[in-house]
């Protein structure tokens, strides 16, 4: 008799399709500040692993160390000790071009002061990351509108942010933040300048973004917000106290 074919994907061994299946995967991260004659321990060796398509909300108290471990996971600082891989690229050693150049292309930003030029259209501000990317105008103003579209906010290109409400100027944030494809979307505080109505429904878009297959972690403050993910991680003294996964 004789023995089916294996597929590539079958013929791989179990855990090197498990570590591929891995946006986020950090081992010991630790990262100490000086603060005159003392050292602060921000983090205190982290262990985690996010998988594709997850929806993690980190959270803590003021000095818990979440903001912290948001800068490293979108390599906007480096660690004081530990590994971190992003998509399977180990970012700890990472030169300051090599960091920039995976924050451009792994990396989607949403803060909560949305960060928009001010003079520009919401066009111009998603197709921005693009620039860096250096992608031919044509193409990156295609992208930029589809992206626009894809939040609800196609009929509003040419409008400035002065010219949008507090949600719609979020929504440009995550299109911008969306338009170089990341594998990982990061939100710090996302809906932290908006009411609550508009609040919800920016929460809705990241659910719609999830269930079509987008990678997220947002840091709040706030337990009602955290609750929209699936996954929810406790961050207190600069290590994982909890991580609670929602049932399905």
């Amino acid at each position: 008799m004789s023995t089916p074919t294996q597929t590539p994907e079958q013929a791989q061994p179990q855990a090197t399709r498990d570590i591929a299946d891995l946006v986020i995967r950090v081992e010991g991260l630790r990262k100490d500040y000086k603060m005159g004659s003392e050292v602060v321990h921000a983090l205190r060796g982290v262990d985690l692993t996010i998988r594709r398509n997850e929806y993690v909300a980190v959270m803590g108290p003021s000095g818990s160390g979440k903001s912290t471990f948001m800068n490293l996971i979108g390599c906007l600082d480096v660690p004081s000790g530990g590994q971190y891989w992003l998509n399977g690229q180990p970012v700890a050693g990472m030169s300051e071009d090599a960091l920039a150049r995976i924050r451009n292309r792994e990396l989607g930003f949403v803060f909560q002061s949305f960060n928009l030029l001010p003079r520009a259209t919401a066009l111009d501000n998603v197709a921005l990351p693009l620039v860096y990317a250096r992608m031919a105008k044509k193409d990156r103003r295609e992208r930029a509108a589809a992206m626009l579209d894809r939040v609800g906010l196609g009929s509003r290109k040419d409008h400035k942010p002065n010219e949008l409400s507090g949600g719609q100027r979020q929504r440009v944030a995550i299109a911008r933040a969306l338009v170089t494809q990341p594998a990982l979307l990061l939100a710090d505080e996302p809906t932290g300048a908006l009411d609550s109505r508009t609040g919800e429904e920016i929460m809705a878009l990241f659910g719609e973004l999830h269930a079509q297959g987008q990678t997220l972690m947002l840091v709040t403050h706030e337990s009602d917000i955290a609750a929209f993910a699936q996954r929810v991680l406790f961050l207190k003294d600069g290590v994982i106290e909890r991580d609670e996964r929602k049932r399905n």
